[in-house]
C-alpha cells in the first residue's frame, strides 16, 4: 500500500514539473489518503499483534 502512496507521489511531482496543477493536486491527495490508511492499518496490526501475544518471526 505504500507503494501506491509513493507512486502516486511520483505522478504528482512530474505533473507538477509539467505544470498540471489540477492533476498533481489530485495526486498529492490521494497519495496522502493512501499514506495515512497504511499507517493506521499497521497500528491496528501492531495493536492486535501485543494484544495475542505473539512475539514476531526471527529471520534464519
Amino acid at each position: 500500500m505504500l507503494g501506491w502512496a509513493v507512486t502516486f507521489l511520483i505522478i504528482a511531482l512530474i505533473a507538477a514539473v509539467f505544470g498540471f496543477g489540477g492533476i498533481a493536486g489530485t495526486a498529492v491527495e490521494i497519495a496522502k489518503l493512501i499514506f495515512f490508511v497504511a499507517i493506521v492499518l499497521f497500528a491496528i496490526s501492531a495493536v492486535i499483534g501485543l494484544l495475542r501475544g505473539r512475539s514476531p518471526r526471527t529471520p534464519l
